[in-house]
Order: C-alpha cells, then sequence, then structure tokens
C-alpha cells in the first residue's frame, strides 16, 4: 500500500485538513482579530478539504477493492 502513489495523495489530504483544523482552532483559543476575520473562513475551508480528502480515500478503496 505505501508504494501507491494515490495513498500518498490522500495522506497528504488528510495531513490538509489536520492543518486546517488545528489552526482554525488554535485561532479560535486566542481569540483576537485573527479569530473575528478568519474563523469562518477556515471552517469552510476546512469542510472544502474534508470533502475532497472523504472523496479520495473513498476513490482509494473502491480501486483497491477491485483488484
Amino acid at each position: 500500500m505505501a508504494d501507491d502513489p494515490l495513498f500518498y495523495v490522500v495522506a497528504g489530504a488528510c495531513l490538509v485538513v489536520v492543518v486546517i483544523l488545528m489552526t482554525g482552532i488554535g485561532g479560535f483559543a486566542k481569540g483576537g482579530e485573527f479569530n473575528r476575520k478568519h474563523a469562518n473562513r477556515l471552517m469552510r475551508w476546512r469542510i472544502v478539504a474534508q470533502f475532497v480528502a472523504v472523496l479520495l480515500l473513498l476513490g482509494f478503496v473502491w480501486l483497491r477493492g477491485r483488484t
């Protein structure tokens, strides 16, 4: 599985979701101007990134289940 390029794409997409989530949570915990300016945008980006990651994961499982 580790030699499959699609595995790395899925892992990278999941990592992007985690980075966006941690940035949003960190901004929320700190508060202030950054949170007021970027909180909703970060959570919208997280939802989009999470949707893409789930689609990639389902595609990976589907492709590997066929072989």
